[in-house]
């Protein structure tokens, strides 16, 4: 696995945490507010679209970047919220310290923060059940090392940019997760760079260019 790299709490435009990873001067959220794009890039245009899908049972999530913990933690509420058993799986190369995730200040109850904590404390490379309807398998892997013979409703692609990490949003990469997605799942990201469109399309999704959140003009969903 890669070296922990340094890493700095910040604070948000609208009050909540992320990190500044100092090597690549990259945060893991928008600054206009970590909370607020999650809720709407993930919460609002993944999992809220796919529950308005007729027949839906259980959500299958696979995500590229658990880093903060934050989409995760955002999921747990929306399944315990909706009463929808949530399946999550998430990939993180370089987990985030102990130190630096028990600060977080996503958690405004006791509960919330003992959810957050449970996120990050489960073991790594099992299922662990972390309330009646969420479920969490954390992989400390690649997306390029990622192996699981498994379907998924929505996929978060969570990924640093492609300013900063363009081999992420590799055409292989992209086709890898239109493999892992069901037919009428799809794959929600806050990026919507012109070349990364063009890989969704020759992966073979069909690319949505949505209204973008917290500053930002547009994002994008693939659909399958």
């Amino acid at each position: 696995m890669e070296k922990q790299p340094k890493l700095k709490l910040i604070t948000t435009q609208d009050g909540s945490h992320s990190l500044m990873r100092e090597d690549m001067n990259e945060t893991y959220h928008s600054f206009h507010g970590a909370l607020g794009e999650s809720k709407y890039v993930f919460i609002e245009m993944g999992l809220d679209w796919k529950l308005n899908q007729p027949d839906i049972e259980q959500i299958d999530v696979f995500e590229v970047g658990f880093g903060t913990g934050l989409n995760a933690y955002l999921a747990a509420l929306f399944a315990n919220k909706n009463r929808i058993p949530v399946c999550f799986h998430t990939v993180e190369p370089i987990p985030v310290p102990q130190d630096l995730y028990s600060q977080f200040n996503y958690g405004d109850t006791i509960e919330g923060n003992a959810l957050l904590l449970h996120l990050h404390d489960s073991d790594w490379g099992k299922e662990v059940d972390i309330s009646e309807y969420f479920t969490i398998c954390k992989h400390e892997t690649t997306l390029e090392s990622f192996d699981l013979k498994k379907e998924f409703d929505v996929i978060f692609f969570d990924a640093f940019a492609p300013s900063k990490q363009a081999e992420v949003w590799s055409l292989d990469n992209i086709q890898k997760c239109f493999n892992l997605t069901k037919p009428g799942g799809g794959l929600t990201t806050y990026c919507a760079q012109g070349q990364f469109k063009r890989n969704l399309a020759a992966a073979g999704y069909e690319v949505e260019t949505l209204k973008g959140a917290m500053g930002k003009k547009e994002m994008v969903r693939g659909l399958k």
